[in-house]
């Protein structure tokens, strides 16, 4: 792993840390100028609230060692897991306030986008690419965009079934890719649909993205940001659980 020495980072314009939290998988990352030279992450299934912090505190170590510290956060800005995205969008603004740095938001579906892109390049003449992450039963968000990342079709939660796409699919190659996708490839049975495996949002393919909104100034207000939820958090008892109530007749 190359890391610059202090002399050498006035060559660089930006040193961002990503955090990604809003799936099963946890991650961070450092980059300079948009290239990822440091990342850690965790495929375990939900363990944000505890290794995140030490990631990121990781990372930060690496920065204090040579006298640096991130020009600004990224925070991967949803929709996903309701818990998740409140883990690493807390983080990320208690991270902004205490060295006075700006927050920038990434949107999940075009992490996913993005990855799906690199992997599948060079994809058929005019392909789509459908993003996903798994909602309840049947249900996905997704978000299509074309090859140079240029969004076709913005997110949605939707119901998945034999029709689903079919538009899109009537005259284009469309790469379905995120934890959405595998229940989606039972259903629809287009010869245009490739279901692209392994694919999640990593903080890692966050650093072109952020770079480029780092660059354009499109800073989010600390303060007021929340994640894109898309859809209201549903709170539920599970049904092996009885309450009962007594009253105090004292």
């Amino acid at each position: 792993m190359y890391f610059c020495s202090s002399t050498e980072r006035d060559t660089f314009m930006s040193c961002l840390l990503h955090i990604e939290t809003s799936t099963t998988v946890c991650s961070v990352a450092l980059s300079l100028d948009g290239e990822s030279f440091f990342e850690r992450a965790s495929f375990d299934g939900p363990s944000h609230a505890a290794l995140s912090g030490v990631y990121v505190e990781e990372a930060l170590a690496l920065l204090r060692c040579r006298d640096m510290k991130p020009d600004a956060i990224a925070v991967s800005s949803g929709p996903g897991s309701y818990t998740g995205l409140r883990i690493g969008v807390s983080l990320a603004k208690g991270l902004c306030f205490g060295y006075d740095i700006p927050l920038i938001s990434v949107p999940t579906l075009e992490i996913i986008a993005y990855r799906t892109i690199g992997q599948t390049s060079p994809a058929s003449p005019g392909a789509l690419y459908c993003a996903m992450l798994d909602a309840r039963r049947m249900e996905v968000y997704a978000a299509i965009f074309d090859a140079r990342r240029r969004s076709v079709r913005g997110t949605a939660a939707e119901i998945i079934d034999a029709g689903a796409y079919a538009s899109f699919l009537a005259g284009h190659t469309v790469y379905f890719s995120g934890s959405g996708a595998a229940k989606c490839r039972d259903v629809i049975a287009s010869a245009n649909a490739v279901f692209v495996d392994g694919i999640h949002p990593l903080a890692a393919d966050m650093a072109p993205l952020a770079e480029k909104l780092f660059n354009d100034g499109s800073f989010e207000d600390t303060a007021y940001f929340e994640p894109f939820y898309l859809k209201e958090f549903i709170a539920t008892t599970p049904g092996n659980k009885v309450f009962t109530h007594t009253k105090n007749h004292c």
